[in-house]
């Protein structure tokens, strides 16, 4: 073994002794140096209603800015994306939602000069709602904050630029 090569191997399991379980999510400086080696799967949840609205989240952060999104989270190591569709329906919508086996559509985003999240493959979920989103997360236009739900007709104009490939089945009718 090399020097560099004993120096790398040192060096992650150091990492290693503070990460803890991935599944509970990592510091956020060693998921942003993640970020920056590898790709992160995230599932996203197209959720409509009988009206053919669409059911959105406001986000506003350091890497998007403020606009709406469909709701979303990446997928942990060891995690199935079910799991993961579970877990950000209750997070961002306080509800249960039902989902279709597989993904109405895979879409890969590249963010050429962002060093941090620059990378996703997205799994878009066409999801049910089993149960009413939480009423006090509705959005609330004069104090809007991030989770906040709102339905949508049509695909607004603020919605994040990483879901524009979303923009075709936001507000439309799907079979």
């Amino acid at each position: 073994m090399t020097d560099r090569s004993s120096d790398l191997t040192g060096s992650i399991r150091q990492l290693e002794s503070h990460i803890g379980t991935p599944a509970d999510g990592w510091p956020e400086e060693l998921f942003l140096f993640v970020s920056r080696i590898t790709p992160l799967v995230n599932v996203d949840l197209l959720i409509r209603d009988a009206r053919g609205r669409t059911l959105l989240t406001w986000r506003s952060d350091r890497f998007y800015g403020p606009g709406w999104h469909v709701p979303g989270g990446i997928v942990r190591f060891r995690e199935a994306a079910a799991e993961r569709i579970r877990i950000v329906a209750r997070r961002e919508l306080g509800a249960d939602v039902e989902f279709d086996a597989s993904p109405l559509l895979v879409h890969e985003s590249i963010h050429p000069e962002r060093r941090d999240r620059g990378h996703f493959i997205s799994l878009l979920y066409k999801c049910r709602l089993a149960t009413d989103p939480d009423a006090r997360q509705r959005f609330t236009p004069e104090a809007p904050r991030p989770n906040q739900w709102m339905w949508h007709d049509r695909c607004p104009e603020n919605l994040i630029l990483e879901q524009r490939g979303y923009a075709r089945y936001i507000g439309v009718m799907l079979r």
